[in-house]
């Protein structure tokens, strides 16, 4: 083997398409835009549309159902942020912590619909929390520790039909 003789592997690289050099080359003239229109232009962005019919997306029907603007929004803490607050005195561990307690010290910018407990970082500390929920391993890591979890039991009143069927 040679390095005059070293070619790449057969059909991994290809001949870049010279357009625009005379009608010899077979896109010559107008690069293969053809003539004229929005299309024969540089910047087109029709994705989707129909030439003035209404789009395919927009005569199906709509499926389905989102639950956004009823899902529940929690804020998240999580243990490291707890411990850090505790080691930095910000919050007092033998008192019981509930979520007005996090939101006055700081450690969680605003309650929203509750404040979640996630198991990122380490507790050292014995804490008694009362917040809105908490994942597995957070609550195994916080009972590990001596601690104990309570939750706030959110009660939801059942949404009433306006028509009677």
């Amino acid at each position: 083997m040679k390095l005059n003789k070293i070619q790449p592997a057969k059909g991994s690289s290809k001949k870049k398409l010279i357009v625009g050099r005379g009608i010899g080359s077979g896109k010559g003239k107008t690069c293969g835009s053809g003539q004229k229109g929005q299309k024969a232009r540089s910047g087109v962005a029709i994705k989707g549309f129909e030439g003035g019919q209404m789009p395919l997306h927009q005569r199906l029907p709509k499926l389905g159902f989102r639950n956004t603007p009823f899902a529940t929004k929690l804020s998240e803490l999580s243990i490291a942020k707890l411990q850090a607050a505790i080691d930095n005195k910000k919050i007092d561990a033998k008192k019981e912590i509930d979520e007005d307690t996090l939101v006055a010290a700081g450690v969680v910018r605003r309650k929203k619909d509750g404040i979640k407990l996630l198991a990122t970082g380490e507790i050292k500390t014995k804490v008694n929390l009362k917040i809105t929920k908490a994942s597995k391993s957070a609550q195994q890591a916080i009972e590990k520790a001596g601690g104990k979890i309570s939750f706030i039991k959110k009660t939801i009143a059942p949404v009433e039909r306006k028509t009677k069927i």
